[in-house]
């Protein structure tokens, strides 16, 4: 039989034996490979002489072991922000104390706490703000309402209260307005110097950076923020504070809320009224800036986060700005902004002692480095209740 012959007509190999044979490897390929993967997935996930039971709880234990580990890092990554703050504040502090000494004048009491292992309680730091050319204000305060010297130094000891003359420096450092502070600061040793540069228009900046640094220095209950011309009883102060001092996030002041001022070219005009609505609305509320207090919880708020708080034109709303949103409590307390005399004087005589007395007129007493004097004598409430005094 011919070739021609064994191969049919024509030549060609039937389709039959051409091409099922090719798919039919094809398909056992694809089935084996398939048969492969399940059968090494099999003896991946039950490992020998485990079984299947065994293997879903293991697998079930290393989840719940990657949850845990993810609920434990959280908390860890924010207690490693706060201490990298804390550093931070530290890091400034030592700065500050090293620039002093290069200076040539003596390291405030407020830097000594770098040579303790260990920080004491205090029931408020006061810090008060001032500026270069207030020196006469600085002076009354000191003869009125500020203990000095040694009695300074015995009322943070026994009394747990901090008093500092709060300012920054000049734009020009180490020039003739910085040299004055620290001659002031050798005599009498009553000054936090910031990290700052002085501005009227920088005062938001000045009170973040007075908080931060202060919080940073002494573990205190309270920090006060008052201005250089307003009159304070500190005994009645530190008992309106002492009341509030088990409760969480405490922000204490005379509450307001006035107009916003848009248009330009008025005192404390708010170049971003826009952000509050339109014409006609108030501020939401928020302390007088006079004279304030933050408990420590949010004095430290400030401290982590000072880089990304903003700054709007007049201090007191910033502040209160930072604080709307979050769980604070706001006291009222009209005690803290009582009139000069008569106003302080009849409320003295009535039992009801005032914490803090200005003219609303002036945002302060009006001339303070003359009538403090006589603020301080007719609504004064004695040197010896300070020291009667218990908190």
């Amino acid at each position: 039989m011919s070739v021609k012959s064994r191969i049919g007509v024509g030549g060609n190999e039937p389709s039959s034996r051409k091409f099922l044979p090719r798919q039919f490897v094809i398909l056992l390929c694809i089935g084996s490979f398939c048969g492969g993967m399940f059968f090494t997935q099999r003896m991946w996930l039950v490992p020998e002489g485990k079984d299947e039971m065994s293997t879903r709880r293991s697998t079930g234990e290393g989840l719940s072991m990657l949850r845990d580990q993810k609920q434990v890092f959280i908390p860890l990554q924010m207690s490693l922000e706060l201490t990298i703050s804390k550093l931070e504040a530290e890091l400034a502090t030592a700065r500050a104390a090293q620039e002093s000494i290069m200076n040539g004048s003596p390291v405030a009491d407020s830097l000594k706490f770098l040579d303790l292992t260990t920080k004491r309680k205090y029931l408020m730091v006061i810090g008060i703000n001032t500026a270069f050319n207030s020196r006469k204000r600085r002076d009354s305060v000191r003869a009125t309402w500020m203990p000095q010297g040694d009695k300074r130094k015995k009322l943070e000891e026994e009394k747990g209260i901090v008093i500092r003359f709060v300012i920054g420096h000049s734009s020009t450092t180490g020039g003739i307005l910085d040299k004055a502070i620290e001659a002031e600061d050798k005599k009498h040793g009553d000054f936090l110097r910031l990290e700052h540069v002085e501005g009227y228009m920088e005062l938001s900046a000045k009170t973040r950076a007075y908080f931060a640094m202060a919080v940073g220095l002494w573990d205190a209950d309270f920090y006060v923020k008052v201005d250089d011309d307003v009159h304070v009883n500190i005994a009645t102060l530190g008992k309106m504070l002492s009341r509030h001092r088990m409760k969480p996030r405490v922000y204490v002041g005379c509450m307001k809320s006035g107009p916003i001022l848009a248009k330009k070219g008025v005192r404390y005009h708010e170049p971003e009224h826009w952000k509050f609505g339109g014409e006609g609305n108030k501020y939401f509320r928020h302390a007088t800036g006079q004279l304030y207090a933050i408990s420590k919880d949010l004095a430290t708020y400030i401290a982590i986060n000072q880089h990304i708080l903003h700054k709007f034109a007049n201090e007191d709303v910033s502040l209160g700005s930072w604080l709307i949103g979050l769980d604070v409590t706001h006291v009222d307390d009209k005690g803290l902004c009582c009139g000069t005399p008569p106003d302080c004087e009849w409320k003295a005589q009535a039992g009801n002692i005032c914490g803090a007395s200005f003219d609303w007129t002036c945002s302060g007493i009006c001339r303070s480095d003359e009538r403090i004097y006589e603020v301080h004598q007719r609504c004064g409430e004695g040197e010896e209740e300070i020291w009667k005094a218990t908190f």
